[in-house]
C-alpha cells in the first residue's frame, strides 16, 4: 500500500509538472513567436520546387509546427476555458487559422489515400496568415488599432465619395478613348484601373503620350487638359483630403489628451493667479 501511494503520488506530481511546463511554453510569446516566423519561412521556402526527401522534410517540418499549434490551442482552452478563450479576438484569429489547417495535418498525419481528398489541401495556403500573429507583438498595437478604426470610421464616406469618382471618371475616359486604339480604355474596368493609376500618380504622363502619339494639334490640347485635370482633382486634391482625413481621425485621441492635458494646465495656472492676486489684495488691505 505504501509503494502504491507513493506511485500515485508520483504520477499526480508528474502530471502537475507537465502541466506546469506545458503552460510556461505555450504562454511563451516568445517561443510562439519563434514558430511563427519558423512557419512563414517554411512556407515560403515551400513555395519553390522540391522534389523526393527535401519535399518530404518541409512538409514534415510544415505539419508538426502546425501540431505544435494545435497543442497550444488546447492548452490555453484547458486554462482559460473555451469561453474564456475566445473572449480574446487574437485567440479567435488562433482558432479559426488552426481549424482550417487540420484537413491538410490529417490527410499528411494518416496518409488518407482512399478518398481524393487533394482538395483539402488549398486550406494549406490559410497557414499564411498565422503570420498576422506578429501583429500582437507591436508594441501599442491597441492603441494603434483603436486609432485605425476611428480613422475608418471618421472617413468611410470620404472614401466612398472617392471611389465614386474614381468610378464617374474611368467611365468617362472609358467612352472617350475607347476607340484610341491603347489598352488603357479598352473595356471599363481597364478603365477603371488606369485612371486609378493616375490617381495614384503612376503613369500620368505615359497614358496621355499613347493617347496623342497619332492625334491632331487640338486633339493633343483637349487630351493634356483633360488629364491635368484629373491629375489634380483625383491625384493631388483627392488622395490629399482622404488621407488628411484619415491620418487626423488617427491621432485625434493623442490629440484629445492633449487638449485636456492644456485645459487642466490652464485651469490649474488661474487657481495659482487667483491666490496670488487674493494675497495681494490682502496685504494692501490689511
Amino acid at each position: 500500500m505504501f509503494l502504491c501511494s507513493r506511485f500515485v503520488n508520483a504520477c499526480d506530481h508528474g502530471v502537475l509538472v507537465f502541466r506546469i511546463t506545458m503552460k510556461a511554453i505555450f504562454f511563451n510569446d516568445r517561443f510562439i513567436f519563434s514558430l511563427i516566423a519558423l512557419n512563414t519561412a517554411i512556407i515560403f521556402i515551400s513555395g519553390y520546387h522540391f522534389t523526393g526527401v527535401d519535399r518530404f522534410v518541409l512538409l514534415l517540418a510544415d505539419n508538426v509546427i502546425t501540431g505544435l499549434f494545435v497543442v497550444e490551442l488546447l492548452v490555453k482552452i484547458k486554462h482559460q476555458g473555451f469561453t474564456g478563450y475566445l473572449k480574446s479576438n487574437w485567440n479567435r484569429l488562433d482558432f479559426v487559422l488552426v481549424l482550417v489547417s487540420l484537413p491538410s495535418l490529417v490527410t499528411f498525419v494518416f496518409d488518407v489515400t482512399i478518398l481524393d481528398v487533394s482538395f483539402l489541401l488549398v486550406f494549406r495556403v490559410m497557414r499564411v496568415f498565422k503570420a498576422f500573429r506578429f501583429i500582437k507583438f507591436i508594441p501599442n498595437i491597441n492603441e494603434l488599432i483603436a486609432g485605425l478604426q476611428r480613422a475608418l470610421k471618421a472617413s468611410v464616406f470620404v472614401l466612398i465619395g472617392f471611389v465614386s469618382y474614381i468610378l464617374i471618371i474611368g467611365l468617362l475616359s472609358f467612352y472617350i478613348f475607347r476607340s484610341s486604339g491603347t489598352d488603357y480604355f479598352s473595356t471599363p474596368l481597364i478603365s477603371l484601373y488606369s485612371i486609378f493609376k493616375i490617381f495614384t500618380v503612376e503613369g500620368w504622363f505615359e497614358i496621355p503620350e499613347q493617347l496623342i502619339e497619332y492625334g491632331t494639334s487640338a486633339k493633343a490640347f483637349f487630351t493634356y487638359l483633360y488629364f491635368i485635370i484629373v491629375v489634380l482633382t483625383g491625384g493631388i486634391l483627392g488622395l490629399s483630403l482622404v488621407n488628411s482625413i484619415f491620418v487626423d481621425a488617427m491621432v485625434s485621441d493623442n490629440n484629445q489628451e492633449l487638449e485636456i492635458k492644456i485645459d487642466q494646465l490652464n485651469e490649474t495656472v488661474n487657481k495659482l493667479l487667483t491666490k496670488i492676486e487674493s494675497g495681494h489684495e490682502t496685504r494692501e488691505n490689511p
